[in-house]
């Protein structure tokens, strides 16, 4: 099984682009620092609400990201333009395929 966070956020529409410029940064700072991390994938839900879906090997691999926070460039930027965290979750899938 493998752990799955689910992340929404509010970024203003006018910054949508600034969020997606900063996203090959974030994922590639996550590749190099963060242990565990298998893929995530970016979804738009309307003009300012985005949901992260980011799958981990493991909750305790998640649980060390989170310690982490923003701690690499590419990450600080892609936080940047987000004003407002709605919601965020944690849950297990047994059918995740890399």
């Amino acid at each position: 099984m493998t752990t799955v966070e689910l992340t929404r956020f509010k970024v203003p529409a006018d910054r949508a682009d600034e969020l997606l410029q900063a996203r090959p940064a974030m994922l590639a700072d996550f590749r190099d620092d963060r242990e565990g991390f298998l893929d995530a994938q970016l979804i738009r839900v309307d003009d300012e609400t985005w949901l992260d879906v980011v799958w981990w090997r493991s909750s305790e691999d998640f649980a060390a990201s989170r310690e982490k926070g923003a701690n690499l460039p590419g990450i600080k930027a892609f936080f940047a333009p987000i004003t407002e965290l709605v919601s965020a979750e944690e849950g297990t899938t047994a059918d995740y395929r890399a």
